[in-house]
């Protein structure tokens, strides 16, 4: 099997104002994965990876009934899971299924569904059975239930749009890429927040692209 390479960078805190020790603890945290991601070699990234999960592991430990920990350290696993070998990262991404599905089972709303959104990620681009766990209806119902969570987000519109992409969907993704786009910036996410609307603005010029190039051979 291929490596399993995923980008995902949906965890957008909702404030960028944090009013308590575990919040003001995962803003580090996160702060921290942020960099790591995006500037470290990938030998110091795997070091910095595994100080993060330690102190995610023991926010976890210390707030069993919040969902927050649980959803930074799935994150931080996938991102992980692009600079480990295939059977490394497929377990990882098993790790993260049974986190984010414990974060769902606490507080689907924690963090605006980013849960939600993120499960629904994995589920339409792992592999399906019986390599993985890969399911394009549980997808739809993951997504479609993170965007009545959170219906402007910037999160759940473009990776819902992404996923009728994939089912070849152009039409009907191009609404949910245009509330992207238009959505506020939640967070201290910049950098993802930039992308997402990035990678939604790419996404709206190809279907344009598409569609005017489909008008003229009907010509």
């Amino acid at each position: 099997m291929n490596k399993i390479i995923f980008v995902v960078f949906s965890l957008l805190f909702t404030s960028g104002c944090f009013a308590n020790a575990m919040d003001n603890a995962l803003q580090k945290i996160e702060s921290e994965w942020a960099v790591a991601e995006h500037t470290y070699a990938v030998d110091k990234r795997k070091t910095v990876f595994r100080s993060l999960l330690k102190q995610t592991e023991a926010l976890t430990n210390e707030f069993p009934g919040k969902a927050k920990p649980l959803i930074l350290q799935a994150c931080i696993i996938l991102t992980r899971a692009k600079i480990e070998n295939s059977l490394a990262a497929l377990s990882s991404v098993h790790e993260a299924k049974k986190l984010l599905e414990k974060a769902i089972a606490i507080n689907p709303q924690a963090d605006r569904g980013s849960a939600m959104v993120t499960l629904g990620i994995l589920y339409y681009k792992v592999p399906g059975w019986p390599i993985a766990f890969g399911d394009t209806d549980k997808a739809k119902n993951m997504l479609q239930t993170a965007l009545k969570i959170n219906p402007k987000g910037m999160d759940s519109n473009y990776f819902y749009a992404e996923f009728l992409l994939t089912q070849d969907n152009p039409e009907k993704a191009t609404a949910y890429l245009v509330k992207a786009v238009n959505a506020p910036s939640y967070g201290t996410n910049t950098f993802f927040a930039r992308e997402i609307k990035a990678k939604a603005k790419r996404a709206l010029e190809t279907i344009t692209t598409v569609i005017a190039y489909n008008e003229l051979e009907t010509l």
